[in-house]
């Protein structure tokens, strides 16, 4: 558009002025973009670089040739890496730093203290070598010429014998001409050899190489062979991280994500039937969440939720420990019950109820011992209940009482060598129940009162009550018990005598077994559980009825019995009071249904026990042999330290040694005059005074013997 403007300059006309004005086109409609046009609009650079070299990661990851180049290289920079490391190791005290530090995080001084003075012995252990070294550098130019002079003058003396005796002195020189000869002949097979064997060597290095970073998967998940995803059934330390990284914890993702390094309380061992390791959590993540997420840690791992216990040590807070079982070992049945077909036992011994998740023998005390078990129906409690039964009636010694109030029929093979059994729910089986529980209540105190009498503080032995008739062992078993507590006219006395009797019992060699179905506050007194020597927990439904059995903070510590399934998990349980902390046990299986009856005959060798008729030669039960426990354990080593000695023990036979310390082994080794052994200023067990220990005690004469 122009537009004209007159001027005037000094007052005269000047021609007019001419401007153009430019107005702005008006904007069209604004049109939402498609996402078709979205599409089509180029995109920046550096967007389309890095989408395309995305893509290139993605399609090179999944190209095998790429794969496998990745693949082999890392197994040889990661098996290059471990060497070294090994090396380092053996040559340098840095596994003994590590191993000090991880005590001291975990607050185990004692066992920092004794990494500590590993690693000065293996200092001066390192310096002595050294020395030794150089001085055989300074003697070696006169012990190869005394050598070489001793070998010549050896040679032609046999020279000197062979020309004797072919009366030829050109012999005299054989010996060393043939010697002469090997050497040259060794030479010659050196000189063919040298050439392809220092061809050879760089490949043979590299091949032991890549073997080992092969053997611990040092490559990245998806550069393996197969499906990427596919999990190892071994759950060393790289499964076990990958396990809890995918249990959808936050605060350990979190960590994860931050780079967190995990620090190894105990590495991934052997142990049993299984695997176990300790490793320290990170800040805001306990035991407790772990547990809750067992079912998904089992599957991480490969394993049913039986198969995998994680636990909090009694003495390290903020410690996993895992223990992971074989796959399906759990699951398969449990060997024959050792007292099936022969054998007696010691009621102030203990009897073989069960195997561990280690496969190892759990003994189950019965003097001094009560017993809380616990389980919904189907959960196999009465398998626990009828070894312990079975094995008790091998001693006959002992009397046993049963009230069960429900009917069935899992005591009546055994009804012969019972002094009672009572059966039912009505109100004159409850009323039978009181009267027995009001007859022990005053056992009870008959019994104290003769200890107290006889002058002694402690408890019946098996002597006393040989010698009195009136002193011996009893076993009385409550069965369905929650019919008893719960009784509206008898429940509240009941539960009173019944605390009463539980706590003052064990002295006497009165033993109890409280058996209930439910686990709840009104059916259970919450003293029970607190006062009895044997909790065991079979499957649970929750965790209040887990802790009402196993104690309080059991299920937070994972010591929990609730993912236990009732009718395919039969006679598993967790257990506590069988050995120094709570564990699994699978009880023995002694059958009695259509067609297989192994309780009969039990039942009539301890009647023939009874009655005095068995043969006087019946094997017994032995009870553990400690002596031949530590040459056990120290195998082929010529000495082990006590504590090593004591965990090796622990492992070896947790009923037995699991609550043992070192006044315990001192007190064994002393009787076997064995005596102080120190090394370095550190305890220490000789297997050969062990072993003399043995032999004197085997050449010694019983009593009895000529």
């Amino acid at each position: 558009m122009t537009e004209t403007i007159p001027t005037q300059v000094n007052g005269h006309a000047k021609p007019n002025i001419s401007l153009i004005k430019f107005e702005p086109e008006p904007k069209p409609d604004t049109v939402p973009e498609t996402p078709a046009a979205v599409a089509d609009k180029p995109r920046p650079r550096r967007r389309v670089r890095i989408d395309h070299l995305r893509r290139v990661v993605v399609e090179a990851r999944e190209h095998g040739t790429y794969r496998a180049v990745v693949r082999h290289g890392s197994y040889l920079y990661g098996g290059a890496r471990i060497l070294t490391r090994r090396a380092w190791d053996s040559r340098t005290t840095a596994r003994h730093e590590r191993m000090m530090r991880a005590a001291e995080a975990a607050g185990q001084e004692d066992v920092a203290r004794d990494w500590e003075q590993r690693a000065y012995i293996f200092r001066q252990s390192r310096h002595r070598r050294r020395m030794e070294l150089l001085q055989l550098a300074i003697n070696a130019p006169k012990a190869i010429g005394s050598a070489t002079a001793t070998g010549i003058g050896a040679l032609l003396i046999l020279g000197v014998l062979i020309a004797l005796g072919t009366e030829d002195t050109s012999d005299i020189f054989t010996p060393i001409k043939a010697v002469i000869q090997f050497v040259t002949w060794v030479a010659f097979i050196a000189g063919v050899i040298w050439d392809p064997l220092l061809v050879a060597l760089p490949f043979i290095a590299l091949a032991g190489v890549w073997a080992v970073g092969r053997h611990r998967q040092t490559a990245p998940a998806w550069a393996l062979p197969g499906d990427p995803e596919q999990r190892d059934v071994v759950p060393d330390e790289g499964a076990i991280i990958r396990a809890l990284g995918n249990l959808g914890i936050a605060p350990l993702n979190k960590a994860l994500k931050e780079g967190w390094q995990p620090r190894w309380v105990s590495p991934t061992t052997r142990s049993g039937n299984g695997w176990h390791t300790q490793v320290q959590l990170p800040l805001g993540v306990s035991v407790e969440m772990i547990a809750d997420k067992k079912s998904t840690l089992a599957h991480n791992l490969l394993r049913k939720p039986v198969e995998v216990w994680p636990t909090e040590p009694r003495d390290q807070a903020g410690v996993l420990d895992l223990w992971v079982a074989d796959p399906g070992v759990l699951t398969k049945p449990v060997p024959p019950w050792p007292l099936l077909t022969e054998g007696t036992t010691d009621f102030f011994k203990g009897v073989p109820v069960a195997l561990n998740a280690r496969g190892e023998q759990v003994i189950g005390r019965l003097m001094a011992a009560n017993y809380l078990i616990a389980g919904i129906m189907g959960s196999g409690k009465s398998s626990l209940v009828v070894s312990l039964l079975l094995g008790a009636m091998l001693d006959p010694l002992v009397e046993i009482d049963v009230h069960v109030l429900a009917y069935n029929s899992d005591y009546d093979a055994m009804r012969p060598r019972l002094r009672s059994l009572v059966k039912g729910d009505d109100d004159e089986h409850v009323v039978a129940a009181m009267d027995t529980l009001r007859r022990l209540a005053g056992e009870v105190s008959r019994r104290g009162q003769e200890l107290e009498r006889i002058g002694t503080d402690t408890k019946v032995t098996r002597e006393m009550a040989e010698r009195d008739p009136s002193m011996r062992p009893r076993i009385v078993v409550f069965d369905e018990v929650h019919e008893l507590f719960g009784h509206p006219e008898h429940g509240k006395e009941a539960k009173e005598l019944a605390l009463k009797v539980t706590k003052k019992a064990r002295k006497t060699a009165i033993m109890l077994l409280w058996i209930t179905p439910d686990a709840d506050a009104a059916s259970l007194p919450r003293g029970i559980s607190k006062t009895v020597s044997h909790r065991v927990a079979f499957a649970i439904n929750d965790h209040q009825g887990n802790d009402a059995i196993l104690g309080t903070g059991m299920h937070k510590n994972g010591y929990s019995a609730t993912t236990l399934v009732a009718g395919e998990d039969v006679g598993t349980a967790m257990a506590a009071g069988f050995g120094k902390t709570p564990g699994l046990i699978r009880s023995y299986y002694v059958r009695k249904e259509a067609g297989v009856d192994e309780v009969t005959p039990v039942v009539e060798r301890a009647m023939a026990l009874y009655e005095g008729t068995a043969a006087p030669e019946a094997p017994a039960y032995a009870p553990a042999d400690h002596l031949a426990d530590i040459l056990t354990v120290l195998g082929h080593e010529t000495k082990a330290r006590t504590q090593d000695v004591l965990r090796r023990l622990a492992d070896h036979n947790p009923g037995e040694y699991d609550g043992w310390s070192f006044r315990d082994l001192k007190r064994v080794l002393d009787d076997a005059g064995h005596g102080e052994y120190k090394t370095g200023g550190v305890m220490h067990v000789s297997r050969q005074r062990i072993a003399e220990a043995i032999a004197d005690r085997e050449d010694t004469p019983r009593d009895g013997d000529e």
